[in-house]
């Protein structure tokens, strides 16, 4: 009897009835606060373990913050034997092996997304996207067991001695080719990158709403200029949110690098030279830290590259966020 007279009122008169009286709502009022109150201790969980974690790493980097300060980050030295320690070398090797892995791996990662969102025929976006995907859930270790047997000995005998000879006037290509070095290191990097940059950028430019698609075309835009314009402007702020996460990636990588790029700590502008990272620094020499200073050291790296990667992942995260709610604008 109550349904159906609350049928045929008019919204006026359903909402003049009382809560209690409509069929089901006290039910749902204690199951929409029950599941708002999971949802909000679950978020308070994560936020409290970020938290916690940057605390110690902070209380535990203690004598090294004390002992060097700022210089701690522009000092080159790195000698746990007279316990003189800078992390300038693994922030120079972390940003540049990563930024070396983006050079390549942006290019092939937005253009194979572009491909795959707009150009490639229906049949095959599934299966290269997969297959594409599918190099993300490959373990690190396996990269770099390549990167020894394989992208080593290549670039060893064939890709730098070449790379000398045409473009050896460059300091970027002068030294011995050694095979494993920030070259390799890179190539790795972009290797396992891709399929993230891939990934998220699909997703981005399948967002892009399809009136966008369809006023270029009408105005007499072609297929290209329809991405072009039309598409990529729309969703360059997820594009860079995209790559952006890639660069987070990258710059937290730890096993496959460290078993290609040398782990020597210098700087040095050849990419041939053998280089050093944050994170590989932090594999190797942890079980060796005999001193509570050596290993204050170590930590104060790790506090440098969880502050580095949670910076760099907020801001893409927030970037391709900024896409989500421009498409849901559009749409309303």
């Amino acid at each position: 009897m109550l349904k159906s007279e609350l049928a045929g009122a008019s919204t006026a008169e359903r909402l003049s009835v009382p809560r209690s009286l409509v069929p089901g709502r006290r039910r749902g009022v204690w199951g929409d606060r029950l599941y708002q109150a999971a949802v909000r201790a679950a978020v308070l969980v994560f936020v409290v373990v970020v938290l916690g974690i940057a605390a110690l790493l902070v209380y535990a980097a203690r004598p090294a913050l004390a002992a060097f300060g700022w210089r701690f980050l522009v000092t080159a030295d790195w000698d746990p034997v007279a316990e003189h320690f800078g992390a300038l070398p693994f922030v120079y090797g972390t940003l540049a092996s990563a930024l070396l892995g983006m050079l390549i791996a942006v290019p092939l990662g937005v253009g194979t997304a572009i491909y795959l969102a707009e150009l490639a025929p229906f049949w095959i976006r599934p299966p290269v996207a997969f297959l594409v995907e599918l190099l993300a859930a490959i373990p690190s270790v396996v990269y770099g067991l390549w990167g020894i047997f394989v992208l080593a000995p290549l670039l060893r005998s064939w890709v730098q001695p070449g790379l000398a000879r045409g473009l050896g006037f460059l300091p970027l290509f002068q030294g011995t080719p050694y095979g494993v070095g920030m070259l390799a290191a890179g190539i790795i990097l972009a290797i396992m990158v891709v399929p993230f940059i891939v990934a998220v950028s699909r997703e981005v430019l399948l967002a892009v709403p399809t009136q966008q698609r369809e006023a270029a075309l009408a105005l007499g835009a072609t297929r290209w200029e329809t991405t072009r314009l039309a598409v990529l402007r729309y969703a360059r702020s997820g594009l860079l949110g995209a790559i952006l996460l890639g660069l987070g990636r990258a710059l937290g990588e730890t096993m496959a690098v460290t078993m290609v790029i040398g782990n020597r700590p210098e700087i040095a502008l050849s990419l041939f030279a053998p280089g050093y990272t944050m994170a590989s620094v932090i594999a190797n020499e942890f079980t060796e830290a005999t001193s509570d200073l050596y290993l204050a050291a170590l930590i104060e790296i790790g506090l440098l590259l969880f502050v580095v990667t949670v910076a760099v992942n907020a801001l893409a995260r927030l970037l391709v966020w900024s896409v989500g709610g421009a498409v849901k604008e559009v749409r309303e």
